[in-house]
This record gives C-alpha cells, structure tokens and sequence, in this order.
C-alpha cells in the first residue's frame, strides 16, 4: 500500500481491484492489485494549415493555432478523457492526428456552405462557427478548447484569389484616393461660390427683412395713431351723449318743477276765489238778513245759480290748465327722448366708420406686406438661378474665369451697348482736312507745321516761315470756333 499525491496540474487515475470503473483522485492510497497514472491538465498548442474549399470551388488554406486541454471542472469528461485519449499520451502522434482530422472536417464543412467573400470578411463570424462545432466534437472525448487562432487567409499555389483581391483593393483605395481628391476641390470650389451665393442671398434677406422691418413699424404707427384718433372720437361722442343726456334731464325736471308752479298757482288763485265766494256768500246771507224776507223770493235762486255757475267755471280752468300741463311735459319729454336716441346713432355711425376705416387700413398693409415679401422672394429666386447658372458656366468651361467674363458680356449686351455708344459718339463727324503749301518750290507739296526748318539760313527766311504758317492756324480757328482775325493782323480767303 503506497499513498500517492497529484500536482496542482495533475490528478490521478486509479484503476483495479475495488474499482469498477474508474476512480480520479488528488491524493490516494494505492492498495496492492491496484495500478494508478497521472493525467497532466496542461493544454497543449496545435498547430495546423487547413486546406478547405468555398462554395464557389476556390481552394484555400487556413493557418490555426488551437490550445486543447482536457476539462477540469468536469468530472466525467475527465474520465472520458482518461478512458480514450490518456493512454496515448497528449503529445502523440494519435491525439494529433484526431485533433487535425476533427478540425479539418469542421473547417472544411463550414467553408463548403460559404462565399470567399463571407469568409474573408466575417473572419471573425468563421472563427467562432469553428470554435463552437469543434468543441463539441472535442466534447466526446472530454478535450476543451482554451485559445483558438485563426490566422490570415493563404492563397494555394496556382490559385492566388487573395493577391489578386488585395491587388484590387489597392486600385480601389488609389482610384478612391483619386476620386476623394476631385471630389474635395469640387467641395471647395462649389463650396466658395456657394459661400457668395449665401452672401449675397443674406445680404438680400437683411434689406428685405429691413424694409419688412420698416413697413410694420409705420403700420404700426399709422394703427395708433388711428387708434388714438378713433379713442378722442368715442371721448367726444361719450361727452356729447353725457350733455345731451344731462340737458334732457335737466328739461325733464324744469317741466316738471313748471308744472309744479302752474299747479300751486292754479290751487292758490282758486283758494282765493273760493274765500272770496265764501266771503260773498256770507256777505250776500248778511245781506239778504237785512233784506229779509222781500228779497228772498227775487235774489236767492239768481244768486244760487251764479254761485253754482262760478263753482262750475273754476273747475274747468282748473282741469284746463292741469291738461295743458301734462301736455307740455309729454311734449319734453319727447323731445329729450328724440335728442338722446339722435346722439346715440350718431356715436353709433362714426364708430361704424373708424371700424370700416381701420380695417381698409389693415388690409391695406397686409396687401403691401404680402407684395413686399412676393418681390423679396422673387429676388431671392432669380439670384439663386444666377449663381446656379454661374456655377454651371463655370463648371462647363472648366474654372476659366476670363471665358466666363467675356460670355456673361456679351449675354448682358455689355459689348453690343459699348459698340453702339462709339457709333453713336462719331455719328454725324465730318472731318476736313486743310493742306498748306508753306514750301519756296511750287512743285513741292507738304504740310508745315508752322516750326521753321532747318535749312533756312537767314532770319527772313525764318520769318517768312512763321507768316505762311498762320493762315492754316487761323483758319482751323475760325472753322472750329467762329472767332475772324483781328483785320490788323490779315483777312482770310472766303
């Protein structure tokens, strides 16, 4: 009986009598009839050039690099791995060619199902297809993948699909660096013109947004001050319907402290006479007492009737002047109702107007503004036609500035303008031309300028010269200012 302890990368595998099967332990007793072997856990490197094949029959070799190790946190897959790959050793010939022919097969099916162009470009896609269906191939046999490096793609002899793409790819990234080239100075050149354009389009847009700016404001100012204007209106209207209302109360009341008088004059001037008909009845009953009974007979029914009749008559003026009365304060009252209604209409029309005559004033500026912003973007859309027109000129005659000039020239009519200004400048010119003989040979001919030559040797010579040059001179003068020589000096030919 031997006691026997693992490393911490190993574990013993302990087979024989007492054990069905199998038994792994870090540390044990080896009892006799027992036999016992260390399994190392330390992965290995595998190191392998899969040729595979893609869909589109292209072959190809894919260097790999896999570090395969048995599985340590799994019990059973330990025993897989002791049972079939143990006894080999890790390092031999066996374990490497199951590893290569596992990978191979994987490799080459997953490759048969893809495009080159899937494989190149999903590296990343590919390695991971692999790792997985491997792993579970190692799975069997109780081995984990721990690293797996895929490397670059490698053409096989004969068949250089990746030097060729890498050769395209460089023309793709030499013409792509052209192109970025052209593309950034066409950047830059549409870019400076498109830079003007907005200035210009800016520039149109503050003074449009100026004048905008300018007619609210007077819009503005001509509303209050209409609004003021309609404000002093009401005020007066409100004033004038106030006084109105103020003076038909006020007759109102006046009818009515007159009715008033009329009625305590009336009631006063009928107490009178009634104390006054008292009186004379008394005086007419003292009277007839005195006259006993002689007169009773003759005056008492005259004098009933006549007191009766007075009685009737005081009444009827008093019921006149009590309707007369009423009627004069019916009369003004109507008349304060008729003053009252006719300052109510009329503050009524003029408010009707200030209203009619804001709103034409409003919609006035409205259709001002409206034509103000049309025009402003009529501007603004004939200046970015110009410039696309200029922008496409310029493009078509391949950035030559000065072509451009002289054809935007002669489309404005710049040339045509300028041609028929000097026609127009020398129309009507009618140039004479004076030929002076000032020569002593009458063969000769010549035109002197009035200097005296060179040849003459004698101061009369030189004189003479002076003289025959002041004909011309003065004639030019008259012809072309209408001045005539003083006669001191001579007289030309007519």
């Amino acid at each position: 009986m031997v006691w026997r302890i693992a490393a911490a990368s190993e574990f013993l595998v302990i087979t024989g009598s007492g054990i069905p099967d199998i038994k792994l332990a870090k540390k044990a007793w080896i009892y006799p009839g027992q036999s016992f072997s260390r399994i190392d856990m330390t992965p290995v490197n595998y190191e392998f050039d899969v040729q595979a094949m893609s869909a589109e029959k292209l072959p190809f070799k894919l260097p790999a690099v896999f570090t395969i190790g048995p599985r340590a946190d799994d019990p059973e897959a330990l025993i897989k791995y002791a049972r079939l790959v143990h006894s080999q050793g890790k390092h031999s010939a066996h374990v490497n060619d199951l590893v290569k022919g596992i990978i191979e097969g994987e490799t080459r099916v997953l490759a048969a199902s893809m495009t080159m162009e899937e494989i190149f470009k999903g590296t990343k896609e590919f390695k991971s297809e692999v790792f997985d269906k491997v792993q579970l191939e190692l799975d069997e046999f109780g081995l984990r993948i721990y690293n797996a490096n895929v490397k670059q793609l490698v053409d096989i002899p004969g068949h250089e699909y990746f030097s060729f793409l890498g050769q395209r790819v460089q023309q793709e990234a030499a013409n792509a660096a052209k192109v970025a080239v052209a593309e950034a100075k066409y950047k830059g050149d549409v870019g400076e013109k498109e830079r003007k354009g907005l200035t210009l389009q800016n520039a149109a847009k503050v003074d449009a947004e100026t004048k905008v700016l300018s007619l609210k404001q007077q819009q503005i100012a001509r509303q209050q001050e209409l609004q003021t204007d309609a404000e002093t209106k009401v005020f007066e209207n409100t004033r004038k319907a106030e006084i109105a209302m103020a003076d038909a109360e006020l007759a109102k009341k006046s009818a009515f402290w007159s009715q008033e008088a009329e009625v305590a004059k009336i009631q006063s001037v009928n107490a009178a006479k009634m104390k006054e008909a008292e009186l004379q009845r008394e005086l007419q009953i003292r009277y007839g007492e005195t006259e006993t009974e002689r007169l009773r007979a003759s005056e008492v029914v005259p004098a009933t009737i006549k007191y009766e009749k007075s009685i009737q008559d005081a009444k009827s003026q008093v019921v006149q002047r009590k309707q007369a009365a009423e009627a004069t304060l019916f009369e003004n009252q109507r008349q304060s109702d008729a003053i009252t209604y006719q300052a109510e209409r009329t503050a009524e029309a003029r408010k009707q107007a200030a209203d009619a005559e804001a709103y034409a004033i409003v919609k006035a500026a409205d259709a001002k503004l409206y034509e103000t912003q049309k025009q402003a973007e009529g501007l603004m859309a004939m200046a970015e036609a110009k410039a696309a027109m200029v922008g496409m000129l310029l493009n078509e005659l391949k950035g030559e500035y000065r072509s451009l000039h002289d054809f935007l020239l002669l489309d404005l009519g710049v040339y045509q303008d300028m041609a028929r200004i000097n026609a127009e400048a020398i129309k009507g010119l009618s140039p004479k031309i004076s030929i002076w003989d000032t020569s002593s040979n009458p063969h000769s001919a010549g035109v002197d300028n009035g200097m005296a030559g060179s040849s003459c040797n004698n101061a009369l010579e030189q004189l003479s010269h002076i003289y025959k040059a002041l004909p011309p001179l003065l004639s030019t003068v008259q012809e072309q200012t209408g001045i005539t020589p003083s006669p001191f000096i001579g007289s030309l030919p007519p």
